[in-house]
């Protein structure tokens, strides 16, 4: 194949769950050698989730694109500190001083590799009092402030806030570690310093970083954001609505000319002309008849009928997808965000097409390889890459 923007960095990770290995895919989805160093038994991931002949379906997207060994770290450091040699880039999230207790933290790989980048990830980061203390993704959302933000609306409910449906602070740990590492790359190599560094992420910070003015706002008067449902407190009409096949429409009808179109559309052209609801600030003081009037009409169409109503008249709207809308959906399907793979230990099945598009590339070409088995590579790291002979 062509080169991609990443093809010859060398990447080493130490990862296990989600956070690190997240973090790899991205950099071998554009063309990093990726080698996955795994524990005797293999990154526990390969345990979770649906499973196909032992082996994990997740997985298949987990790891592909990356070339997995099987090494002791604590019995074969000699054999990482010789990866380390020739590598650009380690990223790790065991937990912080894992490194140093296993006697190869950041001052005895810079000693191995000057120039070695080492992105860490961490629950709370590698210093501060709760650096020692476990996290997994569900933490960073909770104590991050984005758990507190999925909330029901004070009153509404007495179930606890739900998480989003993914490991957000996992996976926004991992963005934020690629875009620290390649900064760091960059400044390396372009600025010419020569030099490595150490990139401190945690699942907090990066849960935290996302919200937007929430700090000032509480330091201005003391104010704290509190959750709104489905709704945009900031604009109006933007919500969640019900429609007669128990399926939900998000409507956004923030600005005054598309919220006359959403008005027209939902046979309520009045509401437009109405003082109550002239401006953005003006309806989200009044939002609540607002919501009803279009919850009215949602009721009366099935979710589909209702979007496309919409549509042509320009107002943004979608029905709340499940993985089985995304999978049939035709844009989907069109820009190759859905695509069929085959992995020869699960057969014939569907990844995810890369987030990041670049001309001249094609988005079916990403998946070079699925996620290989156990050590599938040991022996080619080992052997042709490092000149140790066979493994074993």
């Amino acid at each position: 194949m062509h080169a991609l923007p990443l093809t010859n960095l060398k990447v080493l990770e130490i990862g296990h769950y989600i956070a690190a290995p997240f973090c790899t895919r991205i950099l071998a989805d554009l063309g990093a050698e990726v080698i996955k160093v795994e524990p005797p038994g293999g990154d526990p991931f390969r345990g979770w989730g649906a499973a196909k002949d032992g082996h994990s379906v997740w997985f298949s997207i987990h790891g592909r694109n990356k070339l997995s060994i099987e090494l002791d770290l604590k019995k074969q450091r000699d054999v990482l500190l010789k990866l380390v040699a020739r590598a650009d880039v380690l990223v790790e999230n065991l937990r912080a001083g894992q490194l140093e207790r296993l006697n190869i933290g950041p001052d005895v790989l810079h000693a191995v590799n000057p120039r070695l980048v080492i992105a860490r990830i961490s629950g709370y980061g590698q210093d501060g009092p709760y650096r020692d203390k476990p996290a997994f993704g569900a933490i960073g959302e909770a104590m991050g402030g984005l758990r507190h933000l999925t909330g029901h609306p004070t009153g509404s409910s007495d179930l606890p806030p739900p998480r989003c449906g993914i490991s957000i602070s996992d996976d926004l740990a991992g963005l934020y570690a690629a875009i620290g590492l390649l900064s760091a790359v960059w400044q390396r190599d372009a600025g010419a310093t020569g030099r490595g560094r150490i990139i401190d992420v945690n699942l907090v910070d990066s849960v935290f970083s996302l919200m937007e003015g929430m700090l000032p706002e509480y330091a201005l008067d003391g104010r704290v954001r509190q959750p709104a449902g489905a709704a945009l407190p900031t604009a109006a009409p933007t919500n969640t609505y019900p429609c007669a096949d128990g399926k939900w429409l998000c409507i956004a009808g923030n600005s005054d000319l598309i919220f006359r179109r959403l008005m027209t559309v939902i046979g309520r052209p009045e509401l437009a002309d109405d003082p109550l609801y002239a401006t953005n600030g003006l309806r989200c003081a009044n939002v609540g008849g607002l919501d009803t009037a279009i919850a009215a009409w949602t009721r009366t169409l099935p979710a589909k009928d209702a979007e496309a109503l919409l549509e042509a008249a320009e107002v943004p709207c979608s029905r709340l997808y499940d993985i089985a809308d995304c999978a049939a959906d035709p844009h989907f399907q069109a820009r190759k965000s859905v695509q069929a793979v085959d992995d020869p230990l699960i057969g014939r099945t569907l990844h995810p097409g890369p987030a990041i598009r670049l001309d001249g590339e094609k988005p079916e070409d990403v998946v070079r390889w699925t996620g290989p088995a156990l050590g599938a590579h040991t022996d080619y790291v080992l052997n042709t890459l490092l000149g140790m002979g066979k493994a074993g």
